[in-house]
Formats: structure tokens, sequence, C-alpha cells
């Protein structure tokens, strides 16, 4: 299994590493083509009514993380990103968020269980 990190999809990722965007809402002001995204899994986002629930409020992102998990069982999606994270050595699971520690990245590489 590859090792996953994460990065703001503003920022390039190492050489070799497969950009996974996350987010169901393509990221302002980046052109596809400045994102370098290899895959855009948009349905592996937060549904729109949980991602404005959440208002990216550090004091509910246990909550977020709790209901998110519960969106992602059995969805087709997370079986998409855990045969992308199979096939590829290093991955970035990219997003637009600003807070690096409270967004939807963040608890996806911990449902996928990886680290990098």
């Amino acid at each position: 299994m590859g090792t996953v990190s994460l990065r703001r999809v503003y920022e390039p990722s190492p050489e070799g590493t497969f950009r996974i965007l996350v987010d169901r809402i393509w990221p302002r002001g980046v052109s596809k083509e400045k994102a370098g995204v290899d895959l855009w899994l948009k349905e592996a986002g937060p549904s729109t009514e949980l991602r404005k629930w959440f208002g990216h409020d550090p004091e509910r992102f246990d909550e977020f993380g709790r209901r998110y998990r519960e969106e992602l069982k059995g969805s087709e999606a997370l079986q998409q990103l855990k045969e992308a994270v199979k096939e590829h050595e290093k991955v970035d699971l990219v997003y637009s968020a600003h807070d690096e520690e409270h967004n939807q990245a963040v608890v996806l590489r911990e449902v996928l269980g990886t680290g990098g």
C-alpha cells in the first residue's frame, strides 16, 4: 500500500506522486493545469449539507469527522480511493481548505489507515 500525504491543491507534490482531489467543488482560482490533479474524486468529499454545517469550525471537527465517516461507509468513492492508494506508491490527497488540520483529507487519511 502506498504512502498517503496531505497537501493543499495550491502546493506542488513531489515528482512521481499521484494527486487526488477530494473536494466536491473545484478550488477557486486554480486551473486544471496548475492543480496537476491525476484524479478528482468529487464524491469522496463531504456532502454539501455537511460541509456547510461544519464551516471549517475547528470546534466542530470531531463531530464533522464522525458524520463524514458515516457518509463514506460503503461509498464507491471510498473504494476508488482505496484502489488508487494500492496502485500508487505515493499519493497526495489534495484539498483547498486553508486549515491544514481540520479538513476532510485528514479524516480520509485516518479512514484509509495510512500516514505519510
